[in-house]
């Protein structure tokens, strides 16, 4: 089961290194990663999605808790949330393929932000899902390059992540 993993963590050199080898010594994947200062400059929030079973969650987060650096981690996929990833493509458009990823483009509610005669840079916000169809509703072909943050969550209502 894919679960979506919150962490609030002390904003220190070192911090994401220790989260991280704490997944890769006991074997598990880290499907996505994003981090970033919070409102208050001395902490992170990370936000990690990793696929395992409850219990294989349930211990990574038991060892979350003992890192130093760590102050409070939260299975967000608990509980309602909002997640969304970003993703910016860079597709061929030319000729009959212009007017079709334009299209496709306002289908996703995607904006195209940097146009030259051969290609269309779009960017897109919303679910893994959302942004794993359009990239099949397109033609392989035009893809050139793709670039995506990776997953960042919040809960929804009164669920806060505060220390």
């Amino acid at each position: 089961m894919r679960h979506l993993i919150s962490i609030l963590l002390e904003n220190e050199a070192g911090a994401l290194a220790r989260v991280s080898g704490l997944f890769s010594a006991r074997g598990y994947n880290i499907e996505s990663l994003t981090v970033a200062p919070t409102e208050d400059p001395s902490m992170s929030r990370m936000t990690i999605v990793s696929s395992g079973s409850d219990d294989i969650i349930e211990q990574i987060t038991k060892q979350l808790n003992k890192l130093i650096d760590v102050i409070k981690v939260v299975d967000l996929s608990e509980a309602a949330h909002v997640e969304r990833e970003l993703m910016l493509i860079k597709v061929r458009a030319t000729g009959k393929d212009r007017d079709e990823m334009k299209r496709m483009s306002d289908i996703f509610r995607g904006r195209i932000i940097d146009v030259t005669d051969a290609t269309y840079l779009v960017e897109l916000t919303g679910d893994t899902a959302k942004l794993d169809a359009f990239i099949n509703a397109i033609d392989k072909d035009l893809i050139l390059e793709t670039v995506r943050t990776g997953v960042c969550g919040i809960g929804r209502g009164d669920r806060i992540l505060k220390a």
